[in-house]
């Protein structure tokens, strides 16, 4: 059995895990919980914890800021362990590093980068459907950082660049939405609300349950008595 230890590690240990090992080579901002994965003693990525993009992160499910947190990265290189697992042994750690506030773990797939969520799905992660689709902004074949081009740049709130010339609009569909609760009350609250897990020929249909009727019946449940 390969020998697996998950740690908090260093901000340059994770950062150089999303640059050599991460499909997006960007480093997530704000406050971040990284923890290192080694196995064997060799080091082989990271799994990185934050508030996101989205500062309304928590509104949907009747919790406070401080009580819910992002999967932002989940950066690997050849490892022998399954993905599920280093993941699921930093979320033992998330307890104890994180704070005894923090009651829900909340992470997205995108069907875009070819993700369905089969990490979360083999993790026994709650499914509650796909985000709202959005419109991304492709100069030939480079993807541009959509949120400087309208307007919604996280922590710069009215900020907008001007297009460059010759960008295009591009139609995306929305992400696949998991949840992993953190503690046995916060799972029985959204356990009714939890979809089939959309597997990989899915990826082309949104699903039956819209992003907005999905966030409906969270805030109903949570604010029932």
């Amino acid at each position: 059995m390969t020998d697996l230890r998950v740690a908090p590690c260093s901000h340059e240990a994770a950062e150089y895990a999303v640059m050599h090992w991460h499909y997006s080579r960007r480093m997530p901002v704000g406050k971040l919980v990284k923890f290192g994965a080694w196995e064997g003693g060799q080091f082989v990525g990271s799994v990185i914890y934050g508030r996101g993009a989205n500062k309304s992160l928590s509104s949907p499910y009747g919790l406070d800021q401080t009580e819910v947190c992002e999967l932002v990265r989940v950066a690997l290189t050849d490892h022998q362990v399954p993905v599920t697992q280093v993941v699921g042994a930093t979320l033992r750690r998330l307890r104890e590093v994180g704070g005894t506030g923090i009651r829900l773990v909340v992470s997205f797939a995108d069907p875009a980068e070819g993700h369905h969520g089969g990490i979360y799905q083999a993790g026994n992660w709650l499914y509650l459907g796909r985000t709202a689709s959005k419109t991304d902004y492709v100069l030939g074949d480079t993807k541009l950082n959509r949120r400087a081009y309208t307007g919604q740049q996280y922590g710069k709130p009215g900020s907008k660049a001007a297009l460059p010339v010759g960008a295009k609009p591009v139609k995306v569909a929305g992400k696949h939405r998991y949840a992993y609760p953190l503690d046995r009350a916060m799972r029985r609250q959204l356990a009714p609300l939890a979809l089939p897990y959309p597997q990989p020929a899915d990826e082309g249909s949104t699903g039956a349950a819209t992003p907005s009727r999905v966030e409906g019946q969270v805030r109903s449940l949570v604010s029932a008595p």
